[in-house]
C-alpha cells in the first residue's frame, strides 16, 4: 500500500491544480465588469501564469501516478 510520502507528487499536483483553478475563477468577470488587470500590460503574463500552473499540475500528477505505478 502506498503511503502519503509515496504519493507526494500526486497530492502536490492536485493542490497546484486547485490553486490554479481558484485563481482562474477569481479572475473571471463579474457583474458585467472585467477584471481590473484586463487590458493592462499584465494581462499576457497572467495568461502565461495560468497556463504554466495547469501544465505544472498535470506534469506533477502524471509523475506521481507513474511513481506509484512503479512502486507496486
Amino acid at each position: 500500500m502506498a503511503s502519503l510520502a509515496d504519493a507526494f507528487l500526486l497530492v502536490s499536483g492536485v493542490v497546484v491544480l486547485l490553486v490554479t483553478a481558484g485563481a482562474f475563477w477569481a479572475l473571471l468577470p463579474r457583474g458585467d465588469k472585467v477584471h481590473r488587470w484586463a487590458d493592462t500590460e499584465l494581462e499576457p503574463y497572467i495568461a502565461v501564469a495560468l497556463c504554466a500552473g495547469v501544465a505544472l499540475s498535470f506534469t506533477m500528477i502524471l509523475s506521481g501516478m507513474l511513481d506509484l505505478i512503479g512502486r507496486t
